[in-house]
């Protein structure tokens, strides 16, 4: 742990700030996507029994779309959702729908939101799917974890598996020797952002960054978790951050450039976002195709080719 002087000199960091910025929803679906095999092995322990994880995990982003069209998703809902194709050990092909309930989960709906999707992929793929919920808000956050509805002596219940960010201690967690016990922690760290000052976040972000490096990861994935810790931990406070990127390179024995780290995460970014520009437009034309509008006028609208909404 650094030594209290590292920090010592700031005033204006060292205060919490009274309006937290908004976590990047993009960086917490970009983790658990690289971490995919080993969320499942954090809530399944038996995952290495029942999964064939050579097969490799494909996920369905074009699908969820067509699934969720556009029109029903809430500009003011902080959620991100993903659609995975794996295998059991049988050989069997199964579907996973996972929903990150982001700082909220507390809508009326959400149980028949999730049931909605599950029967969609179902109607529409003819698989069997999982549904997950996991909530990453407060520790008073609602969750549900069943659709129920009766009429007439006809009995509907879909119960799906809900887990919270604070079902584990920090201990527990740091414990842990599965890595993405540690993105579990960083998201319950993230929600003290306003609440402590930023010495004490960049503490615990500092603390989250030993216990990955000292679980003996990879150069590549120790590479994508911190610049992921880094962003998503946002700590608004020039020196804080240096000691950061410093304590890092003294761990790693300078292995480890963060400034190289922010540099390839920008870049991610910017690539994720003109893909999912992309996805977004198509699915735009492909609603203005079916409502007939004429090419010309979805070309302009969408910024399409012609020949992209021609093959839809």
């Amino acid at each position: 742990m650094p030594e209290e002087s590292e920090y010592s000199p700031i005033e204006k960091g060292g205060k919490a700030s009274l309006t937290p910025r908004k976590k990047n929803d993009e960086l917490l679906k970009g983790i658990f996507k690289e971490n995919f095999p080993d969320f499942l092995r954090f809530i399944y322990p038996d995952a290495n029994e029942l999964l064939d994880f050579e097969k490799g995990i494909e996920f369905m982003d074009k699908e969820l779309h067509s699934i969720i069209p556009n029109r029903e998703r809430r500009r003011d809902k902080r959620e991100a959702d993903l659609l995975a194709k794996l295998y059991l050990k049988d050989g069997t092909e199964k579907w996973v729908l996972l929903n990150l309930e982001i700082e909220g989960g507390n809508e009326p709906d959400f149980a028949y939101r999730l049931y909605q999707y599950n029967y969609r992929i179902r109607d529409r793929y003819n698989s069997s799917v999982a549904a997950i919920a996991l909530f990453t808000g407060s520790e008073n956050q609602k969750r549900p974890v069943e659709y129920r509805d009766e009429l007439l002596g006809t009995i509907l219940s879909f119960k799906y598996l809900a887990i919270h960010i604070f079902e584990h201690s920090e201990e527990v967690l740091l414990a842990n020797k599965n890595p993405f016990a540690l993105v579990v922690l960083a998201c319950q760290k993230a929600l003290l952002e306003g609440k402590i000052s930023d010495v004490e976040l960049g503490k615990a972000r500092l603390n989250i960054a030993r216990a990955l490096l000292n679980q003996g990861y990879s150069h590549d994935r120790i590479i994508s978790f911190l610049g992921f810790l880094k962003n998503f931990i946002f700590i608004d406070n020039e020196q804080i951050n240096k000691v950061f990127d410093k304590q890092i390179e003294k761990l790693t024995g300078g292995n480890v450039n963060m400034s190289v780290i922010e540099v390839l995460k920008m870049q991610e970014r910017r690539e994720g976002k003109l893909e999912g520009r992309h996805e977004e437009a198509l699915e735009i034309a492909k609603e203005m195709k079916r409502d007939g509008f004429p090419l010309d006028k979805i070309v302009k609208f969408t910024r399409l080719s012609l020949e992209e909404v021609d093959k839809l």
